[in-house]
C-alpha cells in the first residue's frame, strides 16, 4: 500500500559551490522546507535579487523508509528548473517552477543516500517566465516527499498527475461520472474497485473490474450540483487496485457536478442559472516568506477573499499550490487556471508552454472549480507579433481542447492590444487588462471600451482580466491619479465597479490585485519592491478602504464600514467623509449628533462632516455600526503626502514657472503643443534606445511612440512615467531629468 513521508524538515542549502556537492559542509545553513532564498532581496526594490543556482542536500537512510518496491522523489514546486541528484547520479531535469513532477530513485537508493537538489532561477531563453512584474522567488517553496509504492501502482510519472481522471456529466437531474485511472506494472488477476461516495460519505455507486478495464461509467441519481458559492457540494471518487484482498494501492479525488456556458451577451451561467464573476486575481507570496507558504497562509488567503464576496479568483500567472485548488473546490470559488506564458514571447520557448501546460491541466482536471485554462498573459506587451506567437497560441489551443474538452480557453490581453489581433481570435473568451485612469487614459474610459469591443464582436464573450491601481498609507481630501493614496485607490473601485458590474455581457471581472505582491523591480509609491494595487496589504494585517466597496456590493454579510480610518488629520472646514455598507440606509453621527440618513442604489454613502477639533465619527446601518475619528489641523499633515525612498528626484524639487511647462505636467498637454511634443518625442527615442537588453522596450522605440500606447499614457506626468518606465529596465538620471526640466521650462503652454 502507497506511503507519502514528508521530507520537509532539515534540509542543507547553500549558494557559494560552483558544482554539484558530494557531501554536506558544516558551512551550510540548514532550513526547513517550503523554502525561498529571494524571501528578503526579492523585496526590495532595485531588481537586484539574487538569480541563479542553489543547492539543497538532504541525507536519509533506507532503514527509516517503509519497505516498498519502488521509491518516487516529488517535488511540489522547485522555481524555476531543477535537477536531481541521489548518490552522486544525476537522476532528472525539470524546467517550469511552479508545478509538481516526480524522480524514481528506486535503482539508486542505497542504506545511507544523499540527495541534492540543484534550483536554478538564474535568467534564460527557453523557460517562462522571464518578463514580468512579479519576483520569481528561486527556491523548494513547496511540499518535497518520497512516495513508496508496489510495483504494481497508480501512475506517477505522466506529468506529475494523481493517476485518476474523472468527468461528470449532468444529464436532467441525474449525473454520469466517467472515472479512469492510469496503472503501471499491473499483473493479470488484479482488480480494481471503483466508488463514489457524497458529501456525508454515503455510496452512491460501487463496481468492481479487472485491471485491465480503467474506465468505468457510474451513475448518480438526484445529483447533487456544484454550485459556486451558494453551494459548493463535492462528491469523492476512490479507486483501489487489489491483488486478491490485498490492498496494493489507492487513489482517491474530490470532484464536483455542474454545467457552465460562458454566452457573449449573457455573460457566466452555471447550472442554467445566471451567476456573475466577480473577483480577484492573486498572487501566492507573502510578506518575508516569498512563495514559500504554509497551509495556514493559503487558508487565510481564501477567507479574506470570501469575506471581501469575491466569487472567482484569477490564479495569476502560474500554476498555484494544490491545496489552495482544494480550497477553491471547497469555498465554491470559480477559477481561471493557467501557465506563466507572459509579456514576453521567446522562440525557444514553445516546448516549455507545451509542458507547462500539460502539468497544468493533468494535475488539475478534477477540481470543479476550475472553468478556463488561460493560454497567455499580455504576451504583445512589446507591441510585437510574430507567425510564431500567433502559431504558438493556436498549439496550445489546441492541446487544451485535446486534453480537455470540457472547459473553455482564454487569454489575458494587454490594454494596447489591438481588437483586430490574429490572436485575439483564436480562444473561446478573451478577456483584457485594462487601467483606464491609472495608467494613462481616466476612469471613465472602461465601461465605453468594453461596449465597443461587444459591438465589433458580440460573438466573443469579453472579460476584464486586471484592473486596478495602487495605494499605502498615504492620504488627502483631493485624490488624483498617480497619488497612491488610499482614497485614489478608493474612487477609482468606486468608478469602476459601477461601470464593469452593470454590464451583465462581462463574463467575468477580475481585480488586480488581492494582495500587494512581490515584483522586486519596482521602486515606486514609497515601499520599494512591491506592486501595491492590493486590496489588502502584503502582510494580509490590514484591508484598505476599496475592499469595503467590493464588500458593499458583493457579500450577503451586514455591515458598515466608515473609510478614511487613516486619514485622521484634515485641514479642510468641512470634509468628505465616505460609508460603504450592503444595507439599505447609513446614519452618521458627530459627536453624537446626527448628521442625518442616506440611502445609496450604489452602497457608497457620501457625508458634508463639520470639522473642527476632535470629531468621533460614528456609522450605524441597522444592527451594524462602525467608528473612526478625525481631527483639524492647520496645516496639512506631511507624514500623509508621498515622498519616493530613493526616488531620483521628487515632485516637489523640480523648478515650475507658472505658464510654463515641467516634469510635473501631463505628456498629454505637452505633446499638444508642437515644441513640447517634439521634445518628448526625442526623448522618448533616446530614453528606450538605451533601455537594457532584458527591458521590455529594448528595440521598440517606434511601436512604444505609437497611437495607441500614446493615450494611454497622456494623463502621466512626465515624472511619472520615467519612474514607470524604471520598472522595464528604463533608468534616468537626475541630471538628465533636471537638464530635460530646464527645456520644459523654456515652452510656453
Amino acid at each position: 500500500m502507497r506511503k507519502v513521508i514528508n521530507l520537509n524538515a532539515k534540509w542543507a542549502f547553500t549558494k557559494m559551490v560552483d558544482e554539484v556537492p558530494t557531501a554536506i559542509s558544516t558551512r551550510w545553513d540548514f532550513v526547513n522546507l517550503p523554502h525561498s532564498w529571494n524571501a528578503i532581496d526579492g523585496q526590495d526594490g532595485d531588481s537586484d535579487y539574487y538569480r541563479g543556482t542553489c543547492y539543497y542536500a538532504k541525507e536519509i537512510e533506507k532503514i527509516d523508509l517503509p519497505e516498498a518496491e519502488q521509491y518516487y522523489l516529488e517535488l511540489r514546486g522547485a522555481n524555476s528548473s531543477a535537477d536531481v541528484y541521489v548518490n552522486g547520479k544525476y537522476l532528472a531535469h525539470h524546467d517550469g517552477g511552479y508545478s509538481t513532477w516526480r524522480v524514481n530513485v528506486t535503482d539508486v537508493l542505497d542504506f545511507k543516500n544523499l540527495i541534492v537538489i540543484a534550483v536554478d532561477n538564474a535568467p534564460n531563453d527557453k523557460v517562462y517566465p522571464q518578463v514580468a512584474d512579479f519576483t520569481f522567488y528561486g527556491g523548494l517553496y513547496r511540499d518535497v516527499n518520497l512516495i513508496a509504492v508496489n510495483n504494481s501502482h497508480f501512475d506517477l510519472d505522466y506529468y506529475g498527475g494523481p493517476g485518476l481522471m474523472v468527468t461528470p456529466e449532468v444529464k436532467g437531474a441525474d449525473a454520469s461520472v466517467a472515472v479512469e485511472v492510469f496503472v503501471t506494472g499491473a499483473v493479470e488477476g488484479q482488480t480494481l474497485t471503483y466508488t463514489v461516495k457524497d458529501a456525508e460519505g454515503a455510496v452512491v455507486a460501487e463496481c468492481q473490474t479487472p485491471v485491465s478495464e480503467t474506465k468505468v461509467s457510474v451513475e448518480i441519481p438526484s445529483v447533487h450540483l456544484w454550485h459556486g458559492r451558494k453551494d459548493p457540494y463535492l462528491y469523492t471518487a476512490e479507486v483501489v487496485l487489489k491483488n486478491g484482498d490485498e490492498v496494493i494501492d489507492a487513489v482517491s479525488t474530490r470532484f464536483g457536478c455542474r454545467t457552465y456556458q460562458i454566452d457573449p451577451e449573457k455573460g457566466f451561467i452555471l447550472n442554467g442559472e445566471s451567476y456573475p464573476l466577480r473577483g480577484v486575481s492573486r498572487h501566492q507570496d507573502r510578506w518575508g516568506c516569498g512563495n514559500a507558504l504554509l497551509p495556514e497562509h493559503h487558508k487565510e488567503d481564501m477567507e479574506f477573499i470570501c469575506e471581501m464576496g469575491a466569487n472567482t479568483i484569477r490564479l495569476a500567472h502560474y500554476q498555484h499550490d494544490q491545496y489552495f485548488y482544494d480550497l477553491c473546490d471547497e469555498y465554491g470559488q470559480v477559477i481561471w487556471a493557467e501557465i506563466p506564458y507572459i509579456s514576453r514571447h521567446m522562440v525557444g520557448g514553445r516546448e516549455n508552454t507545451i509542458s507547462q501546460m500539460k502539468e497544468l491541466i493533468v494535475q488539475n482536471y478534477n477540481h470543479p472549480s476550475i472553468v478556463v485554462w488561460g493560454l497567455s498573459n499580455e504576451i504583445t506587451m512589446d507591441q510585437s507579433t510574430t507567425d510564431d506567437l500567433v502559431d504558438n497560441h493556436k498549439v496550445l489551443n489546441e492541446l487544451v481542447h485535446q486534453m480537455d474538452p470540457t472547459r473553455l480557453t482564454t487569454i489575458a490581453a494587454v490594454s494596447m492590444c489591438p481588437l483586430d489581433h490574429p490572436y485575439i481570435q483564436i480562444p473561446d473568451v478573451v478577456s483584457y487588462n485594462h487601467y483606464f485612469g491609472w495608467y494613462g487614459g481616466d476612469t471613465s474610459m472602461n465601461g465605453p471600451w468594453f461596449d465597443n469591443f461587444h459591438a465589433t464582436y458580440p460573438n466573443i464573450p469579453i472579460g476584464v482580466s486586471e484592473y486596478g491601481c495602487e495605494a499605502l498609507n498615504w492620504h488627502t481630501s483631493n485624490p488624483a491619479q498617480g497619488d497612491y493614496t488610499e482614497e485614489y485607490q478608493a474612487y477609482y473601485h468606486e468608478e469602476l465597479i459601477k461601470q464593469l458590474f452593470t454590464r451583465p455581457y462581462i463574463w467575468a471581472t477580475h481585480v488586480w490585485n488581492m494582495y500587494d505582491f512581490g515584483a522586486d523591480s519596482r521602486n515606486e509609491g514609497g515601499e520599494n519592491g512591491q506592486n501595491h494595487k492590493g486590496m489588502m496589504t502584503f502582510d494580509r494585517k490590514y484591508k484598505k478602504d476599496a475592499f469595503y466597496a467590493y464588500k458593499a456590493w458583493l457579500s450577503d454579510e451586514p455591515f458598515v464600514h466608515l473609510a478614511g480610518k487613516r486619514y485622521v488629520d484634515r485641514v479642510e472646514d468641512v470634509t468628505k467623509v465616505t460609508v460603504y455598507s450592503n444595507q439599505p440606509e447609513v446614519e452618521l453621527f458627530a459627536n453624537g449628533v446626527s448628521l442625518g440618513k442616506q440611502t445609496a442604489e450604489d452602497h457608497f454613502f457620501y457625508f458634508q462632516v463639520p470639522n473642527a477639533g476632535v470629531t468621533r465619527l460614528v456609522a450605524v446601518a441597522g444592527d451594524c455600526r462602525d467608528e473612526s475619528e478625525i481631527r483639524k489641523v492647520e496645516k496639512f499633515n506631511e507624514a500623509y503626502r508621498l515622498v519616493e525612498k530613493g526616488a531620483v528626484l521628487n515632485w516637489f524639487d523640480i523648478e515650475a514657472p507658472e505658464g510654463y511647462f515641467s516634469l510635473n505636467d501631463k505628456l498629454s498637454d505637452i505633446m499638444s503643443s508642437p515644441e513640447g511634443s517634439a521634445l518628448f518625442g526625442a526623448l522618448m527615442k533616446q530614453v528606450m534606445a538605451g533601455a537594457g537588453e532584458g527591458s521590455m522596450m529594448a528595440g521598440n522605440e517606434d511601436a512604444m511612440l505609437s497611437g495607441s500606447l500614446m493615450q494611454m499614457m497622456g494623463s502621466f506626468t512626465v515624472l511619472r512615467m520615467v519612474g514607470l518606465m524604471g520598472a522595464a529596465g528604463v533608468k534616468m538620471t537626475k541630471e538628465q531629468l533636471l537638464a530635460v526640466n530646464a527645456q520644459l521650462n523654456q515652452i510656453k503652454k
